[in-house]
């Protein structure tokens, strides 16, 4: 097993990440998180509903070869058959994909969503960044903390031993990977404002109204959340997104009146479904892995111009954990 870390070292530093390398790693990263996602059937079936319908739409975009040439450089088909979109339970105000084929809809998101259209707006967005393969630019900074996770692997392997080695490997290899992948999750401001100008077309196509559609970002703006320049900020202020959307729609040609169609949920069912998220959430409280927890609340945020304390925190924990790796004999 001693050669497989040392394989592993020019592989991660010299490699650009495929298609398979980005869905690999999504996979990896959902079992760290399955014990967060709530398995109401209801619930399920309702975001999967909401999902078919922009995945469906993307689908459509993509055979009229509309898109940024990221999303042509490989094949496309993977994108829209196994594509699965997850509640989870936590409290922090996000949603994120890791690239594959697994979206988190996190429940205190569903909770502060005041319609289906913002919940639509932001599942769409988050699919742009599946669309336009941004992940993968992120996995090509996260090559450097593979091949860190690939020395701390060796590390583990010396310090265990013969007897040991194979175990403390795998140990320092886990550790490392999982506070790099994590703590790399974040996009660029161009990656946002690139899956919101997507998203939006995903979203009208789908049916939902195109004048809602950042109607969440004007919330958050409502609430506070806009309070500085976005120059020391990765994502693009909330106030140039609400415009942008604005001017996306207001460019809509005619035909599409003819793409709405009435939401999955009604107002009283969207209502029932967030208290069900809420009530879902308390009750999973102590099942959830506190693992699962950190790392959900150490995804940075999709939503936000800057990450929440409650994010910092729980990102340190993570960088915190791999330096102590980092520091055993």
């Amino acid at each position: 097993m001693k050669w497989l870390a040392f394989l592993l070292l020019p592989l991660f530093f010299g490699s650009c990440a495929s298609d398979q390398a980005v869905r690999n790693q999504a996979e990896e990263m959902h079992r760290e998180l399955e014990p967060a996602i709530l398995a109401d059937q209801e619930l399920v079936a309702y975001l999967e509903s909401m999902g078919d319908r922009i995945v469906a739409s993307a689908r459509e975009l993509s055979a009229a070869k509309k898109g940024p040439k990221a999303h042509f450089k490989e094949d496309t088909s993977w994108m829209f058959s196994t594509e699965r979109f997850h509640l989870v339970s936590s409290d922090q105000l996000n949603a994120f994909t890791t690239g594959g084929s697994h979206m988190y809809v996190y429940t205190q998101l569903l909770a502060s969503c005041a319609t289906e259209d913002e919940l639509a707006a932001v599942m769409a967005h988050e699919f742009a960044h599946v669309y336009c393969r941004h992940v993968h630019k992120g996995m090509n900074r996260q090559y450097m903390t593979l091949g860190t996770a690939a020395a701390l692997g060796v590390a583990g392997y010396a310090a265990g031993g013969e007897e040991h080695g194979d175990e403390y490997m795998g140990y320092g290899l886990a550790l490392g990977m999982l506070a790099g992948n994590f703590l790399s999750l974040g996009f660029t401001r161009q990656d946002e404002a690139e899956a919101d100008r997507w998203g939006f077309e995903f979203y009208a196509r789908a049916g939902w109204d195109p004048a809602r559609f950042g109607d969440f970002f004007q919330s958050l703006i409502d609430k506070g959340y806009d309070t500085e320049s976005d120059t020391f900020s990765d994502h693009p202020t909330l106030a140039s997104r609400v415009q942008a959307a604005q001017a996306q729609a207001a460019k809509l040609p005619a035909e599409a009146a003819q793409w709405r169609r009435e939401p999955v949920a009604g107002k009283s069912m969207f209502a029932a479904m967030k208290a069900r998220a809420v009530a879902m959430t308390a009750a999973n409280g102590d099942k959830a892995k506190a693992q699962a927890k950190l790392l959900l609340r150490s995804v940075p945020s999709c939503l936000l111009p800057n990450d929440t304390k409650e994010q910092k925190d729980a990102q340190a924990q993570l960088r915190a954990a791999e330096q102590r790796a980092r520091a055993q004999p």
